[in-house]
């Protein structure tokens, strides 16, 4: 089994920023929007009334990445072709309290986030 371990290091009034290792070795920095203190030991209601919608960071804590689920936004790879070696199958975190379809994916802004992990 593979770990991932995302450490935030910068916390913008807009933005995270953070580092990414793999099985403790660094792998790339991340961008992520706004960390507003939730933690995945939150309740789930707690968390869906904490958070804005598009501009907050996912609940920090351990979640489990699946990575056999084809996105339907990055199989077009007419505009995203960086996903078409891959055939769509973009690192997707499991059972994120309040969020839904939390991935993994290259990205430059928060604009690019809406709650995913951007790496670059």
């Amino acid at each position: 089994m593979i770990q991932l371990t995302l450490e935030r290091n910068y916390k913008g009034p807009k933005y995270t920023i953070g580092k990414l290792y793999i099985d403790g070795k660094y792998f790339c920095d991340t961008l992520e929007d706004k960390d507003r203190g939730l933690k995945d030991s939150m309740t789930e209601e707690y968390i869906k009334l904490n958070k804005v919608y598009g501009e907050t960071a996912i609940p920090s804590g351990t979640y489990v990445v699946n990575m056999n689920i084809v996105s339907p936004k990055y199989s077009n790879f007419n505009k995203y072709g960086w996903a078409k070696p891959y055939g769509g199958k973009i690192p997707r975190l499991m059972d994120v309290k309040g969020f839904d379809g939390v991935l993994i994916h290259p990205g430059n802004t928060t604009e690019d986030t809406k709650g995913c992990i951007l790496v670059g």
